[in-house]
């Protein structure tokens, strides 16, 4: 079977209403793997015939599902090493220094598909324990896709998923092995929290957030749905708090809510002809 342009302009509309995401071609691969699971459940024979009932809204469900199905969801845990690491050291010593009164911080990762972002975070400040002593920090997961949260706050991963970029030692403290799976201990889940959200919504919190992680997600956005994430994401971050975008995406020429941080290369701060006068 093959994709025919009717089924993928139906594909591409639904995921576009519903999440804001474009089938773009390079991710076109991806759609028969993950559609054909679904269309074997319901007895379905043929793209077309499963984005004819998807057209025609005679299943809800259905298209959930299909949303679901066509979402991506990779993620790693501890993705992109340098850049991370720049983040629990660099950015988050420098927003230590200034949170001396209040001794708290607030991170939004947001679109983290099945949570292994911001559980990193939380291990990252957990063995820390000399810098963060005496501190609460809050660290809220999100994602459109609720299987993949749901999965997040369960903190089950494969023995493949488990392996992909942490190391033996963090994953023997912070995991137990039960059958086949792994499960994130107590002490690990009860650090972390998460939530069903879009980009397009208002931001998840009415308290700004110090750090902001939207990494590998904007890229999907067509360029006035992007416009408008930055806007969102604006409107949820502290006047010196910090953005962190995927390593191929940026803010400059982007948006003008956001300017190159000035003393780390790669992230971002709200640029200041547009900060608010909200305190952090």
């Amino acid at each position: 079977m093959e994709l025919s342009p009717f089924a993928v302009r139906i594909f591409n509309g639904l995921l576009e209403s519903r999440t804001g995401q474009q089938l773009s071609e390079n991710r076109l691969w991806r759609v028969e793997s993950t559609l054909q699971p679904l269309m074997r459940a319901y007895d379905i024979d043929g793209y077309d015939r499963l984005a004819t009932l998807v057209a025609g809204s005679r299943d809800p469900i259905l298209a959930e599902a299909v949303t679901e199905a066509l979402l991506n969801h990779e993620s790693f845990f501890f993705r992109d090493p340098p850049a991370f690491g720049q983040l629990v050291e660099a950015i988050a010593g420098r927003l230590r220094d200034s949170r001396q009164r209040d001794r708290r911080l607030r991170i939004w990762c947001a679109g983290c598909s099945t949570g292994q972002e911001p559980y990193s975070l939380a291990i990252s400040f957990a063995e820390k324990p000399e810098l963060w002593a005496g501190w609460t920090i809050d660290i809220l997961g999100t994602d459109v896709s609720r299987d993949a949260i749901a999965r997040a706050r369960a903190g089950v991963y494969t023995q493949f998923e488990i392996q992909r970029g942490l190391p033996v030692r963090q994953m023997l403290r912070w995991f137990d092995s039960r059958n086949e799976d792994w499960h994130a201990v107590a002490d690990l889940s009860r650090r972390v929290k998460f939530q069903v959200h879009s980009l397009l919504d208002i931001p998840p919190s009415t308290v700004p957030f110090d750090v902001i992680l939207c990494r590998n997600v904007l890229l999907y956005f067509a360029n006035p749905v992007r416009t408008a994430v930055f806007e969102r994401m604006r409107e949820a971050i502290t006047p010196d708090g910090v953005l962190m975008l995927g390593a191929g995406e940026t803010a400059l020429g982007q948006t003008r809510r956001f300017e190159s941080d000035p003393e780390i290369r790669g992230f971002y701060r709200p640029a200041l002809a547009q900060a608010g006068a909200r305190a952090a």
